[in-house]
């Protein structure tokens, strides 16, 4: 059936019906109904619900939104359901207790349940014709990401490549900081998939695109996997230029956290399909002046996990809604066209527009000759970049980026160009592409926000 109201929280007739299945909506609604039956963090939630004879996306709209700030709060006896022993699930290995990384200083303890994490995995993998047809489950798996996230930490000593095997996957890098990548390291990298011969390549889009420029450069061949899986960051264009160059396979963008776990899964056609079997997505849009209503956020809602109840988890992400039906055929769920970043990532023009990390790659996509770059604005008019440069004319790259910034921040910005050798990433292991030095409040942009949070 077709439910429009089930994911958009406005009025607004211009935005798109998405087709949900009875299944969807019984989801929605036990996950609902438990939480605020049994889970003490909704206790002052529960005089918001207009009750269970309302539609359940009435009942969701209503509500605030759950932030890191609440799961640090509450953690971890307010977010557990009634009759559950959380001690006992620690001691069998059924759950485990694990830190999310964090781009900045967000950071969150969190009861990981590894089989609901594993079916939600598989669950988007059919949401793309490539991994629909070769992660089998059994497939092998290079992984090239920061250790903080995942994998094996080694700063002083080289891991052997059996001190980095686990299960199917294979653990390509266990340094903390991409900077101190030796030549021998990389050359292992590209030795290792050589051998390995991974069906999936899973990484982060900028460690990948270290890599790929090293290949590149060196003039050497690597193996190539049936498919690159982009996780952990936001895969800008100058990566997926970079790793294009080295690697000629399918470029698929998996959207998730370690909340919600897989939201979001790019198909053939480079649209982004909601996981609806293991998540709920409310869509909150813009106001038009700030680039709604296709522009917005969302609020994730899991399913099917004993362990966790996470009621509108607001990831942080922003996202826009595709105008028109997939290409694909896909149909369940929410399409986007875009993930557009994080609101950690949004800058303001001097009028106070936002700017997301999207339509500022997309503005220096125009310019050509850097392999890097790391914009901060410092007030309403000042804006900061480092750039690392290719093999361009320095001056005529500054001249560049200087006149499509403030072609898109206003003729009236001050922009601090500095070029720089390399650029490191945050301490969550992360490269945090653009960001504002003061806070942006996104609610501020928000058409309609019954929840108020």
């Amino acid at each position: 059936m077709v439910l429009r109201s089930a994911a958009i929280e406005n009025k607004s007739t211009s935005l798109p019906d998405w087709v949900f299945t009875p299944d969807y909506e019984r989801l929605s609604q036990e996950t609902l109904n438990k939480a605020l039956d049994q889970v003490a963090v909704y206790r002052d939630w529960r005089p918001l619900d207009p009750g269970r004879d309302q539609m359940v996306s009435v009942r969701y709209a209503a509500l605030p939104s759950l932030t890191k700030s609440d799961i640090r709060r509450h953690f971890p006896a307010g977010l557990l359901p009634q009759n559950v022993d959380l001690a006992a699930a620690l001691a069998s290995g059924e759950v485990s207790l694990i830190e999310t990384s964090g781009t900045t200083d967000d950071r969150v303890t969190n009861i990981w349940n590894q089989t609901w994490w594993d079916v939600s995995e598989r669950a988007s993998w059919a949401l793309n014709t490539v991994t629909s047809r070769v992660a089998t489950g059994d497939h092998r798996e290079a992984i090239l990401v920061n250790p903080r996230n995942v994998g094996f930490i080694s700063d002083t000593v080289d891991l052997p490549m059996e001190k980095r095997r686990l299960s199917r996957y294979l653990y390509l890098n266990e340094k903390t900081d991409p900077l101190s990548w030796q030549e021998s390291l990389l050359n292992r990298m590209i030795d290792e998939l050589n051998i390995f011969q991974p069906v999936i390549l899973e990484a982060n889009p900028s460690y990948l695109a270290r890599l790929s420029r090293y290949i590149s450069a060196q003039g050497k061949t690597v193996f190539q996997p049936e498919a690159i899986v982009f996780t952990y960051e936001y895969p800008t264009r100058f990566h997926r230029r970079q790793i294009a160059e080295v690697f000629q396979c399918p470029q698929i963008s998996s959207f998730g956290t370690t909340e919600t776990g897989y939201v979001f899964m790019q198909c053939e056609a480079g649209l982004y399909h909601q996981n609806c079997e293991y998540c709920r997505v409310d869509f909150q849009p813009f106001k038009a002046a700030c680039g709604g209503p296709w522009l917005g956020r969302i609020l994730v809602t899991p399913f099917r996990n004993p362990w966790n109840y996470y009621l509108r988890f607001d990831t942080g992400d922003l996202v826009t809604i595709a105008s028109q039906a997939c290409s694909c055929g896909r149909k369940p769920g929410l399409v986007l066209s875009a993930v557009n970043g994080r609101a950690i990532n949004l800058t303001l023009t001097g009028r106070g527009r936002p700017v997301t990390l999207k339509e500022l790659d997309d503005v220096l996509n125009t310019v050509s000759g850097f392999e890097q770059y790391k914009l901060e604005q410092f007030n309403s008019h000042t804006y900061h970049i480092q750039m690392v440069a290719g093999s361009s004319s320095r001056a005529a790259l500054e001249r560049s980026v200087i006149t499509v910034l403030k072609d898109l921040y206003g003729s009236d910005s001050t922009i601090d160009f500095r070029f720089v050798k390399d650029l490191a990433p945050e301490s969550s292991g992360k490269y945090l592409i653009s960001r504002a030095r003061f806070p942006i409040d996104v609610r501020h942009f928000l058409e309609y926000n019954t929840g108020g949070k």
